[in-house]
Parts: C-alpha cells; structure tokens; sequence
C-alpha cells in the first residue's frame, strides 16, 4: 500500500525504520496515513491543482489558527510546539479517525502522534524554508534523505 511506503519514508526522515513499535517507525507511519489522507492516496500529492499535501496540511493548519507554529516548522528558526488537542481540532472532519483506523491507534494517540513529529517532518521537508510546491511527499523525502 502507498501509504506504508509513505510511512517507511517517513520514518526514515525521523531517524528510524519503518518497524512496529513506537519509535519513528509508529510516527512515520501516523505521518504517512495523514497525508496520504489528505493528499486523496496519491502519494502524497493533492488531486486539485497539482499542489503537494504538505502544502494542504499547510493550509489546514493555518486555516485553523496554528499559523505560527507552522510557519516556525517551515522557518529556519526554532519548532514552535502544537498539542494533540490543536491537531484534533485542525483537521478535517473523519480525517483523524481515518488515520487512527490505518495506523491502528486511537485518535488521541494519532493525534498526540502527529503533534508531537509532525514539527521535525515538516521542518526536514522545508529546508529553504519554504514548502516546494507541486512536489510529491516521497520526492520531497528521498531529496532529504543522506
């Protein structure tokens, strides 16, 4: 499934495999369910427009009041922190559920998952301190990657 490979990628940008058991394997994996769901399972990339997930997570997040955490997660500056809670909050409806049922979690794990290596993906994903436009999760990822 694309979104285990997704996962596996990401899991890789956090520091470690994509093995079951926390660690940044679990992390990757809630990552890659999250924007696979956003980006419609298209390898991380949106059906409208050609834009990227991440730059529709970008979107919901800032359209949900956290602009200043991800705008500091792009920045080359200090990770501002987000909650669980803010992440529950921001995402569309169903979304975090959706999540939680492929990553085999519940929501609040999902949710306190996400809030707490979604700030290290994103900021490892912009390193000119700006979100690439058009471009796929896993090219984004594989670029990254040494």
């Amino acid at each position: 499934m694309a979104g285990n490979d997704l996962g596996s990628l990401l899991g890789g940008l956090l520091g470690g495999g994509s093995g079951q058991g926390g660690g940044s394997g679990g992390a990757g994996n809630i990552l890659g369910a999250l924007l696979g769901a956003l980006g419609g399972g298209q390898g991380g990339r949106s059906g409208q427009g050609g834009g990227s997930a991440l730059e529709g997570l970008i979107d919901v997040l800032t359209r949900s009041g956290l602009v200043d955490q991800a705008q500091s997660w792009i920045g080359t500056g200090a990770n501002q922190p987000v909650s669980g809670a803010q992440i529950a909050e921001a995402l569309p409806d169903g979304t975090l559920r959706q999540v939680a049922q492929e990553a085999g979690v519940s929501t609040e794990q999902a949710a306190d998952e996400i809030a707490r290596s979604l700030p290290t993906a994103v900021d490892k994903l912009t390193p000119s301190g700006q979100v690439p436009e058009g471009r796929s999760i896993e090219d984004l990822v594989r670029e990254q990657r040494l």
